[in-house]
């Protein structure tokens, strides 16, 4: 185990801290300029390992971080999702990615509602609110965002991606028993 990071579990998948076997997989998501973009693709591997380090490092100082999203069907390596503030961020962060094989089957929005639930819960993090940080033209991810009922509220110069939008989830109180946003009389 390279961090203290629980493990959680939806219908598909299981959130668990990241393991050696997991760097090649982010790695190569990183190097893709073009996939990587929106959320801080890396000039080559050297810089993408590192990354993985920060990435593990980050459980170690803050006590929470990205897990890792594994597949349970097939025990591959899906993406990241979690919860993320390194220096220079506004507050923490609810986030994601997928890797190129496993998007457009909800699996980020699956891994979102268990980080969120997780980082919420009295036996979690007990977080009273979370944003997500998202670049303009990352279309994909501005969707899943309002999908979890966040709302855009302001922007900022984030300080490795330039201009991001803010959007708020909203706490604990507003969501139902299943993480989904309660519908507003």
């Amino acid at each position: 185990m390279l961090t203290q990071a629980p493990t959680l579990e939806t219908e598909r998948l299981i959130l668990r801290g990241p393991e050696n076997r997991d760097a090649e997989p982010l790695i190569a998501f990183l190097c893709d300029q073009e996939r990587a973009a929106g959320f801080g693709a890396s000039p080559d591997r050297h810089d993408a390992w590192r990354w993985f380090g920060l990435m593990v490092g980050h459980w170690h100082i803050r006590g929470y971080g990205y897990f890792v999203i594994e597949e349970k069907a097939t025990g591959k390596t899906a993406g990241i999702c979690g919860i993320w503030n390194p220096d220079g961020w506004p507050e923490p962060e609810l986030g994601w990615v997928v890797f190129d094989e496993f998007e457009g089957m909800g699996l980020a929005h699956e891994a979102a509602l268990r980080a969120r639930e997780w980082a919420y819960a009295p036996d979690g993090l007990g977080f009273t609110t979370l944003t997500s940080n998202i670049v303009p033209s990352n279309a994909r991810s501005i969707a899943l965002a309002e999908r979890l009922g966040a709302w855009a509220e302001r922007t900022y110069t984030n300080v490795h991606m330039g201009e991001d939008i803010l959007y708020r989830h909203p706490g604990p109180d507003d969501l139902d028993k299943d993480g989904s946003v309660e519908a507003y009389a």
